[in-house]
């Protein structure tokens, strides 16, 4: 390239010879296969091929020679760049099976931890006595605890047995989410899990929004549970979140005293409070949008009297806690009656859910009065066969043989005697 001899020659001079010919160098697969040939002097500016730069290095002094030089020249340059392309690509078996180990180990390495993972909420959720039941109810009833990629937070599958809880979370978020699943089968398997489509649409609204707060209680119950026993990492995501004010209900209640928690009270109060927030919006809005999808009407809608009944049996269930006491035997009524509990607030709500009660009560008119018209309409009586007689024929008269000189006589005419 230049005269330059070595690194203490500080008076060498580079020369550059520049090339009309010379194109930009490339990259392939972050790589360069490239190698520079000379230094020019404009920046990144690199030759693809390799070619001799003094004079003295050709074969001929012959422009025909040289420009075949040039070319077989070129042609070497690039048959050396595909070969280094391809080994590029094409791995020896060695390396081939080292990277075979690696992502063996890898994936070992993700069940391995996967199954720590689990164990170790597992292991946190025997902390809580609320949490610990429902784990061994599940047990009983065959019913898994599985992390999982596939769901949003968290699921409990009933054709599946599994509650499945969300493998990328921490752990407080997991423990909240499984701990509101396990509580979800729990209402399943004690009969308090039937879907609020199933009443009247006034019971239907009540009995959802039970479920949904009862969810909540047991969150808050097994959170409170896990910072008496040292984990505080479930409790500050519940004050950290929109239940704090759910969670400050259940701790006045706990911290006043501490039985109210077996009691049910504290449960209680977390149960007005949830009624008491704007969460009664949301809940009923859910509900509505899915009465106006249902085309199946409801079981009990035939009979207001029997929904009602079976309303009032779920919401005794819904309170029914694996370790404590009811804590809604006791105001069944107050719920079932009380507008708190009862009415839409929600304007729109309440709109679609007159529209939803007057279309079923249309629908019921309408079959009322066909079944009034058909039972009304006079019945045709039927027209009477007239049978006729056969004709009877008389029989012959049969006559007596009369005696030898007797005059014959009719057997019909009277004696003498």
């Amino acid at each position: 390239m230049g005269n330059y001899t070595g690194p203490n020659d500080q008076d060498a001079a580079i020369r550059i010879y520049p090339n009309p010919d010379c194109r930009f160098a490339y990259t392939l697969n972050n790589s360069q296969p490239v190698r520079c040939t000379w230094i020019s002097d404009e920046p990144l500016f690199f030759a693809d091929y390799e070619e001799a730069l003094e004079e003295d290095t050709m074969l001929s002094d012959d422009p025909v020679f040289q420009a075949l030089e040039k070319d077989i020249a070129e042609l070497k340059g690039k048959t050396s760049v595909y070969e280094k392309i391809s080994q590029e690509f094409v791995q020896p078996e060695s390396a081939v099976l080292a990277t075979f180990r690696e992502d063996a180990d890898f994936v070992s390495g993700c069940i391995s931890h996967k199954d720590q993972s689990l164990d170790e909420l597992v292991a946190l959720l025997h902390e809580s006595r609320l949490a610990s039941q429902y784990l061994s109810f599940a047990q009983l009833h065959g019913i898994s605890l599985e992390e999982s990629r596939q769901v949003a937070d968290a699921c409990y599958d009933r054709d599946a047995k599994t509650v499945y809880v969300r493998a990328d979370m921490d752990k407080a978020g997991q423990v909240l989410l499984a701990v509101r699943e396990l509580r979800r089968m729990w209402q399943h398997k004690n009969g308090s899990g039937l879907h609020p489509l199933a009443f009247h649409p006034d019971h239907a609204v009540v009995v959802n929004r039970a479920q949904n707060a009862d969810l909540i209680i047991s969150m808050i119950r097994v959170a409170w549970e896990l910072q008496l026993s040292g984990h505080k990492e479930a409790w500050t995501r519940v004050e950290n979140s929109q239940m704090r004010d759910l969670g400050r209900a259940f701790a006045r209640e706990a911290c006043v005293d501490f039985r109210s928690i077996n009691s049910g009270k504290a449960a209680a109060a977390c149960f007005e409070s949830w009624f008491l927030s704007e969460r009664c919006r949301k809940s009923d809005r859910v509900l509505i949008q899915q009465m106006l999808a249902d085309y199946q009407g409801y079981m009990f809608s035939d009979n207001i009297e029997a929904s009602r009944c079976v309303a009032a049996d779920l919401l005794t269930a819904l309170g029914k806690m694996p370790f404590g006491h009811n804590y809604l035997a006791a105001s069944v009524g107050p719920v079932m009656n009380d507008p708190i509990f009862t009415d839409v607030r929600d304007r729109s709500n309440a709109n679609f859910l007159w529209f939803i009660k007057f279309e079923r009560s249309f629908t019921e008119a309408e079959q009322e009065i066909a079944a009034a018209e058909k039972f009304m309409e006079p019945e045709v009586p039927a027209s009477a066969t007239i049978i006729s007689f056969p004709t009877r024929v008389p029989a012959a008269p049969k006559r007596k043989a009369a005696g030898k000189g007797a005059s014959p006589l009719p057997s019909s005419a009277p004696s003498d005697e």
